[in-house]
């Protein structure tokens, strides 16, 4: 099956549209439809050529607290010896156009659309558009909270095209997530994945619960329930929804709904806000 990513950012509306857009700012829940991500709001990094990229996640007091989350865009011949300058940063890359050269220490992968890469804290890594198209990737980055007992994850490199989803109980396939790793493995303290759901399907409860989420809709589009409001979403719209927000959603087709998906999972919450968790007790 050939899966559909949506990659159409960037340029500049005219002087003759409107200035109502359907962006959405709240305590609980922030709406980034695609029309915000614009040639004028772009941003640039550090030991990155030929690249630019749109923050739609950040820590910061009111918004996204544990991750961040770039759309990167990068032209033929740009890329990064150097990329993340973080050395407790664990990354998640994910390929919506063109393809990528990812060097990991000394292995070397190509990256096409629907590739995923896991790139581990104090990873050594590098990565190159060698192509003669633009590239497009989601960087979606979170500090890693090592627990004692517990190796690091290893770097992975996968694709979805080559990882069967799994269907929700109840749902016979309408409803189901791709998952990239092992929701057992505890040594992974977020989760990339990747929903689907069919023409017709339903998140048919108010979801609340303790991860925070980002969800950036690579195809289709549906009605999604945020907190006390119904929002329309469809393909490059993202959503950011602080732990404990409702939410619920309704594909109403023609097509599939499929969003990534960043929570954090598999850790205590810290009990003091702002303060490293205590690793043992004093006797």
């Amino acid at each position: 099956m050939t899966r559909q990513y949506f990659n159409a950012i960037g340029g500049h509306p005219g002087q003759d549209k409107l200035l109502t857009d359907r962006a959405i700012f709240t305590e609980a829940y922030a709406f980034l439809p695609k029309g915000t991500m614009r040639d004028i709001v772009a941003s640039y990094l550090p030991f990155w050529s030929q690249t630019r990229l749109w923050v739609i996640a950040r820590p910061m007091s009111g918004f996204a607290e544990t991750f961040s989350q770039y759309i990167m865009e990068v032209q033929p011949g740009g890329g990064s010896e150097r990329p993340e300058i973080d050395i407790e940063a664990q990354s998640v890359l994910f390929i919506v156009e063109g393809t990528a050269k990812l060097s990991i220490g000394t292995d070397v992968h190509q990256l096409t659309p629907g590739g995923y890469a896991y790139l581990p804290p104090g990873q050594n890594w590098a990565l190159h558009n060698d192509g003669s198209e633009p590239l497009r990737f989601h960087w979606i980055r979170k500090a890693y909270d090592a627990v004692e007992g517990l190796d690091l994850p290893e770097a992975l490199v996968l694709n979805e095209n080559d990882i069967t989803p799994v269907s929700m109980p109840g749902t016979d396939g309408k409803w189901s997530t791709t998952r990239f790793v092992d929701p057992l493995d505890l040594r992974h303290d977020m989760h990339v994945t990747i929903v689907s759901l069919e023409p017709g399907a339903v998140i048919p409860f108010l979801e609340t619960h303790v991860m925070e989420h980002g969800l950036y809709v690579l195809e289709g589009k549906a009605a999604y329930r945020l907190n006390n409001d119904w929002v329309e979403v469809e393909a490059g719209d993202f959503m950011w929804l602080r732990a404990f927000c409702p939410q619920a959603c309704y594909a109403g087709g023609p097509g599939p709904f499929r969003y990534l998906l960043y929570k954090d999972v598999n850790r205590h919450m810290p009990l003091h806000l702002g303060r490293p968790m205590q690793r043992r007790m004093d006797r």
